[in-house]
């Protein structure tokens, strides 16, 4: 038997067809009900009917045709995080222009990266995210943009579900982030994700902790809700992570969805928390730890359901409330998906079921991206036959459940042997005083590298301890070398863990060898 699930039978996207107008299309229906609630702990700063939501949208756009901008031009959006955000993002898509969200965060270096990448016909920025930057771009400030909801209203441009409608960047599990195009058929593809993992309805009130610019964000936490009729709300900027255990008992949060990261930093603080409509938590961006899952559950009495994907397909493996998966795995291919395990070494085959290889998805699924922008990244090393490499490895079962192994230039390599820093990870977290860990190779000497874990405790532990506790869970060449007992790990922006960084926490010189 091959490790291969799913047919991808998903309808196709009908044609004519336009995302932003798909995600609006309950202005039509119920033009009151709240569609978007900006929150913080003291009060509700803005809300914004589905009715209010699509005019300032359709204006917006308006505003952007009145600069002068055309079809396919491209839009940088560089603002904080204000609702002005998704209705720039959505109003250029409303009328064929295509939107390009980054972190506000990036530096000088960085936004020139982009911008020589993309070559934008305008730039959106706020005060706090102006950049020195030279460029030809039209800049359009925050104020601009919210004088742009007083105009006319422009009209939904319909075309083919194949066209290009935005661009966003690779999250930076590599080092080179690379500029990914999507068409409009994108979010149609989501309806599997709402169907098979959250588990979303009209009467759902959503809140998603990251920021507007992270397409998690974006899809999960804004598009999907408002494309089904649901309400979501989002911490307005600035907010603590603190205030999330607030928000939920006090807005009704029936999901919340957020990176690994926030569950644990809330969790860090609390053990109870009383949010009495929630259903469940969402979590995706980085593998979910079972010691963040269990917690959780004591925390709220409530499960979270996990989704892996990738920002060239978004999310299409993942847990949901029917399914009965074990906790080690990211759950089954999302009906309508078509998912297998390759062979690492080449060869466009599934590997035989429990066998490890690189998560794939076949090239014709609706949500696949359109390719790489030109001069971004070559996707020739992406595709094999009828599949795309997501760089993931992992192992299927006959049923169809995926357990998540890590990322292919993640896995370690210890006398031959392929380890994953996630196995790894597992079993040292089941030491009672171990709260985080992260395990990494490192070279220690010129051509010599070992297997060392980086690690949060609740007292003092010594690395003898450590060592005997793996030795007797872990097979020899599985079992790190060296451990590092830090103060933090280090973190993304979405919270997600920058393993390429642990080393440059030990300093020039740390021979364990």
């Amino acid at each position: 038997m091959r490790s291969v699930y799913g047919n991808g039978d998903h309808p196709r996207c009908p044609a004519p067809f336009n995302l932003a107008a798909y995600a609006l299309s309950f202005a039509d229906t119920t033009p009151n009900k709240p569609a978007l609630i900006m929150v913080n702990s003291e009060s509700v700063t803005e809300t914004w009917s589905y009715g209010a939501l699509r005019n300032a949208v359709l204006s917006t756009a308006y505003g952007f045709l009145k600069k002068g901008l055309c079809p396919r031009d491209r839009i940088l959006l560089r603002l904080g995080n204000t609702v002005e955000f998704p209705i720039a993002y959505l109003a250029a898509i409303a009328v064929d222009l295509v939107p390009v969200p980054i972190s506000s965060q990036l530096t000088e270096r960085e936004i020139a990266a982009v911008i020589s990448t993309i070559q934008p016909k305008a730039i959106l920025t706020s005060g706090e995210t102006e950049s020195p930057v030279q460029t030809n771009a039209v800049r359009i400030s925050h104020e601009e943009l919210k004088e742009m909801q007083k105009e006319p209203l422009a009209d939904f441009v319909f075309g083919d579900p194949n066209r290009l409608a935005f661009i966003v960047f690779t999250s930076g599990t590599s080092a080179h982030p690379h500029a990914v195009m999507h068409a409009h058929r994108a979010i149609w593809a989501r309806q599997m994700m709402v169907r098979d993992w959250y588990q979303l309805s009209a009467s759902d009130r959503l809140l998603h902790a990251g920021a507007f610019n992270w397409t998690f964000t974006l899809g999960t936490g804004l598009l999907d809700p408002w494309a089904i009729g649901a309400t979501a709300l989002v911490p307005e900027a600035n907010s603590s992570l603190d205030s999330i255990p607030y928000l939920l008992e006090k807005y009704d949060v029936s999901l919340f969805a957020a990176a690994p990261g926030v569950y644990r930093s809330i969790l860090k603080n609390m053990s109870k928390l009383n949010a009495p409509s929630l259903r469940h938590g969402l979590c995706a961006g980085e593998k979910l730890q079972p010691s963040v899952s269990k917690a959780w559950k004591q925390a709220t009495g409530t499960k979270i359901y996990e989704a892996f994907g990738m920002t060239e397909c978004s999310t299409f493996i993942s847990h949901n409330p029917r399914l009965n998966c074990a906790e080690n795995t990211v759950g089954k291919p999302q009906t309508g998906r078509s998912v297998a395990i390759l062979p690492i070494e080449g060869g466009d085959q599934p590997v035989g079921l429990g066998e490890i290889g690189i998560i794939s998805i076949a090239t014709n699924d609706s949500g696949m991206m359109l390719g790489y922008l030109e001069g971004s990244k070559s996707g020739a090393d992406v595709y094999r036959g009828n599949w795309f490499l997501t760089g993931d490895i992992g192992k299927m079962e006959s049923d169809g459940t995926i357990t998540y192994l890590g990322r292919n230039d993640d896995m370690m390599n210890a006398g031959g042997f392929r380890v994953s820093p996630i196995e790894v990870e597992a079993v040292l977290l089941t030491h009672h005083d171990v709260l985080s860990v992260a395990v990494s190779q490192i070279e220690v000497k010129n051509d010599v590298t070992i297997i060392a874990a980086f690690f949060l405790a609740k007292c003092d532990l010594k690395e003898d301890e450590l060592k005997i506790f793996a030795s007797t869970r872990l097979a020899r060449y599985k079992q790190p070398r060296a451990y590092f007992q830090l103060e933090s790990l280090p973190y993304g922006p979405n919270g997600k863990l920058l393993r390429r960084n642990l080393k440059q926490l030990l300093g020039p010189s740390n021979d364990q060898a």
